[in-house]
Order: structure tokens, then C-alpha cells, then sequence
């Protein structure tokens, strides 16, 4: 009769410690669901534009307003729409590329030259944000496993075809706004950045 006491009371525990374990993990990924604004993507939001293997979401970014716009090689436009500073630590970088071209581009020479960014395929993995006043260069954030927290190109971009894209960055210093955006061939894109809501 001990024995049976003791491992109901022993597999009473364990579901109360596996139950109270699963709470903290909701509570600890909720993002307090009556909040409506919107406040672009965040490093644990599923991507929704990007491959299912470390692209991170991005909400449609409000292109009614282009920070910088730079033409590149072969007809490829990219276009900046916001560049947040946010509470995580991070900043979130969002926009369009355009491919001017008569054929899809693999933007293959974006995702950057480390060998660990290869994984990435065609992506934003080889951005990354110029401080020139205080001579830093932040690249792109990475998860464990080397994937870029940015917009992976499956496919690639079709000709004549415009695609929404993000990457995010470890924050410059508060007092630093004023940065350059770079990614593969394309002219640096000077922008400023503004606070997260």
C-alpha cells in the first residue's frame, strides 16, 4: 500500500511540475494579445515572406514612406521603409527589393562570404548597418544553427517582380541614428533611425 501512495503521489508532482513548467513558457511567449499596434517583427515571430529554416516574420512595412531607395547592378532596386530600434536590443531594418531584370535572380551574392552564411541560400544574411561617426559595422544577427534573423530568398526574386524583405541588427549606441545600409553590390542607403512603439 506505501509503494502505491508513494508513486501516485510521486506522478501527482511531476504533472503539477510539468504543468506549472508549460504555464511560464505560455506566459513567457505571449505578447499580451489586447496590444493592436503594430510594431513589426519580432526575433520569435514565425516568417511570413522567408523560409520556414530561421527567416524571422515581417509585417507588410508601411511603404507609403521610403527612407532610401538605391539602384544596383542589372535593374535591382532596393527601397527602406523603416529602421526601428527596438526594446530587444535589435534593430529592425524593413523594405522591398524590385528586380528590374527579363529574368528571377537567386540573390545568391546577398547572403554575404562567411562560409557559416551559406546555409542561408539566397537571402539578406550578408547586410549589415555602417556606423561611420563611431566606426562600428554591425551585421546581421544570427540564430545558433547560423541563420540569419532576415528574409531568406526561396526562389529567388521573378523578373519584373517586387518582394518585401527585413533583417535585423544588434543596436548601435542610444545617442547613434544615423547609419548606412549595405548589402551585397548595391550602394550604400543612408537612413535614420527611429524609436520602436
Amino acid at each position: 500500500m506505501d509503494l502505491r501512495c508513494t508513486t501516485k503521489g510521486r506522478r501527482a508532482l511531476s504533472t503539477v511540475a510539468i504543468t506549472t513548467a508549460l504555464l511560464f513558457a505560455v506566459a513567457g511567449c505571449g505578447g499580451g494579445g489586447d496590444d493592436k499596434s503594430d510594431k513589426g517583427p519580432s526575433s520569435s515571430t514565425p516568417s511570413a515572406g522567408s523560409s520556414s529554416t530561421g527567416g524571422k516574420a515581417s509585417k507588410t512595412p508601411d511603404t507609403s514612406e521610403v527612407l532610401a531607395e538605391v539602384k544596383g547592378e542589372n535593374g535591382i532596386t532596393l527601397s527602406i521603409s523603416s529602421a526601428k530600434r527596438d526594446e530587444g536590443g535589435f534593430v529592425t531594418v524593413e523594405g522591398t527589393v524590385t528586380n528590374g531584370t527579363d529574368g528571377a535572380l537567386a540573390m545568391g551574392n546577398w547572403r554575404g562570404d562567411e562560409r557559416e552564411l551559406a546555409k542561408n541560400g539566397g537571402s539578406m544574411a550578408g547586410a549589415s548597418l555602417v556606423d561611420q561617426k563611431g566606426k562600428k559595422k554591425y551585421l546581421v544577427l544570427r540564430d545558433t544553427s547560423g541563420r540569419c534573423l532576415c528574409t531568406q530568398f526561396t526562389g529567388g526574386v521573378g523578373a519584373g517582380a517586387s518582394t518585401q524583405w527585413f533583417a535585423q541588427f544588434p543596436a548601435p549606441p542610444e545617442g547613434t541614428t544615423k547609419l548606412d545600409f549595405q548589402v551585397g553590390s548595391m550602394p550604400p542607403a543612408s537612413i535614420e533611425l527611429s524609436e520602436g512603439e
